[in-house]
Parts: structure tokens; C-alpha cells; sequence
């Protein structure tokens, strides 16, 4: 198949490149300075000339808390520019996957967070991915909209790094516990879009790590898994008293015959850090600050860390 990657220097977008091509398909990734997706013309003339059967839109804003102060700017990326993603992906007659949030429901709930759910996002971050999805709905019947959530992969900053620099240098630190999710390697949910874009499974898919923790019993983990002695307290997202309220709850789950499913979240973990162990500590750090979407979120809700989701 012929594919392109829009935020194709992002965590995710680099892992459905390299995962396109092991596939032996033909794909042109593109990163944020060669396609701004909130520039209409720009993206309707690319994806007219590459003439994709497929077009991945991995480009997003991701700053979680920046979009509290900039919620306009963050729906012109999330909203509008997934809606000129989709609208040219419809007019070349190709199926359009996107990438979506757990953050478009409000968390309340305690069982897990299935497609048919009613969405109520909490966030301006939220809202703005809810746009998103409307737009993509709005363009045409070929779409696959998936949600997944606490993204982490090899290209870009995320909550593994941030735990694993912390637990370099600090004997404790304290990690929220009040938000439960699902862990999700990049690497795992690459493979599963591709599968999605090959198929006839069209509209709203939840694709997360299978099982779920909180951020605090995933620090855990991580430092169990690397061998690393570093106490963990617990403490709760009040305390931390991030801009933008986070959802306490976000697991998600499906309903649908055809979805698709990745190993449990602890297996993602292990093949990240066995990834990671094959290249420089440098790159699996530092990314590109290209558009990944949902960049672990729980880089905030470490104490004293900042955000650090990269922004589109």
C-alpha cells in the first residue's frame, strides 16, 4: 500500500513509518515542518500529489496543560487541522486513521470506557480532541478514529524516560495514584493501525495496553523492570495541582467484534526497554518535539517534573 504519516517525527508517528516499511509498503512520513496540518491548501495539494490509499494523522497539540491557556490554538491543531487531514483524505479516495484520547471522556465512570460510551471531556485538551473526532466523522465514511492513552516509545519524551532520568539521581519520589489508565508502547499500537487501515473495521476503535494501572504502580514497574532501587510514594493529582484537570479514570476497553487488541501493559513495558537498550540513552530520550499524540500525560504528575508533552 501506498501511505503517508502526517507527525511523523512524534513518538507514535515514527514508529508507523518504520513499521510501514518493515511491512514493505511505500510510506512518506512527514514531520510538522514539512506538512503544518492547519494549513488547508498545503495539506489538500500533499496528499492530492502523493495519492496515499492510506494517511495516518499522528500530527497533534499534546501540551495538556498549554491548552488550558491556549484552547483556541490546540482546536485549530486537534479540530481544525483534523478536519483538513480528513477532508483531503476523502477527496483521494483514501481511508484516514486517526489518533484520538481517552481524555475526551470525563473519567468518572469506574468500569472501562468502551466506543459507544457517552464522551464528556474535562479538558480543554479534551475538547479539543473531541473536535477532532467530530471533524473526521463529519468528512466522509472512511475513517478510523482510535482512541489510545499514556502513549511511550522510543521517539520522543515520555513517563518511562522521566521516571528512569529521576530514578538516576533521586532515592524517592512521589507519583500520583488517583489516576488509573492504560499504558500503551508505541510499538505495539504501530502495528495495530496498520492493521486497522488494511481492513474494513471503519469508526471509533479503542486500542490501549491491555490491563491497567495507575501512574504510581507503573513507576513502579518501571523501576522494577530496570533494576533500579527507588522508593515510590504515592500522592493525588490535588496535591500536584496541574492547570488542567485530568480524567481519575480512563481505561479503555472495546465492544466491537472486529477490534483490536495489544499485549497487557507490562509486556510493552519490557519490549521498550529492550528496544531502548539498543540504541544511545540520547535518542530514546530526546524525540523531536514533533507531534505525538498523547504523550504520556504522566510526566506532569510526577512532583516538581514538567509536562513536557511536545506540542504541534
Amino acid at each position: 500500500m501506498r501511505l503517508l504519516v502526517t507527525g511523523a517525527g512524534g513518538m507514535l508517528g515514527q514508529d508507523v513509518v518504520g513499521a510501514a516499511r518493515e511491512r514493505g509498503h511505500e510510506v512518506t512520513g512527514l514531520s510538522r515542518s514539512d506538512l503544518d496540518i492547519t494549513d488547508g491548501a498545503a495539506v489538500a495539494r500533499t496528499i492530492r500529489d502523493i495519492c496515499p490509499q492510506a494517511v495516518f494523522n499522528c500530527a497533534a497539540w499534546t501540551d495538556v496543560d498549554g491548552a488550558e491557556a491556549n484552547e483556541e490554538e490546540a482546536t485549530e491543531v486537534n479540530g481544525e487541522g483534523a478536519g483538513n487531514v480528513a477532508r483531503a483524505s476523502a477527496e483521494a479516495g483514501a481511508v484516514l486513521v486517526h489518533l484520538s484520547s481517552d481524555y475526551v471522556f470525563d473519567g468518572n465512570g469506574r468500569a472501562p470506557y468502551v466506543e459507544s460510551d457517552p464522551v464528556k471531556p474535562l479538558s480543554a485538551y479534551g475538547r479539543s480532541k473531541l473536535a477532532g473526532e467530530r471533524e473526521v466523522a463529519d468528512a466522509g465514511p472512511r475513517h478510523v478514529i482510535v482512541r489510545s492513552s499514556w502513549l511511550f516509545g522510543l521517539g520522543g519524551g515520555n513517563f518511562v524516560e522521566t521516571m528512569l532520568r529521576l530514578g538516576a539521581d533521586q532515592d524517592e519520589l512521589r507519583v500520583v495514584n488517583d489516576q488509573i489508565g492504560c499504558p500503551t508502547f508505541t510499538g505495539h499500537l504501530a502495528g495495530a493501525l496498520l492493521d486497522l487501515a488494511g481492513g474494513q473495521a471503519l469508526g471509533i476503535h479503542h486500542v490501549a495496553g491491555a490491563g491497567a494501572c495507575s501512574w504510581h504502580a507503573f513507576a513502579i514497574e518501571i523501576f522494577r523492570q530496570a533494576g533500579i532501587e527507588v522508593r515510590v510514594d504515592p500522592t493525588t493529582t490535588a496535591q500536584i495541582d496541574r492547570p488542567a484537570p485530568r480524567p481519575p479514570y480512563s481505561v479503555l476497553a472495546t465492544a466491537r467484534d472486529d477490534g483490536v487488541a495489544l499485549p497487557e501493559w507490562r509486556e510493552g513495558l519490557a519490549d521498550y526497554l529492550t528496544e531502548r537498550a539498543r540504541v544511545p540513552a540520547s535518542e530514546a530520550a530526546s524525540g523531536t518535539h514533533q507531534a505525538a499524540p498523547e504523550a504520556s500525560d504522566g510526566a506532569a504528575d510526577a512532583e516538581g517534573v514538567s509536562p513536557g508533552e511536545p506540542a504541534a
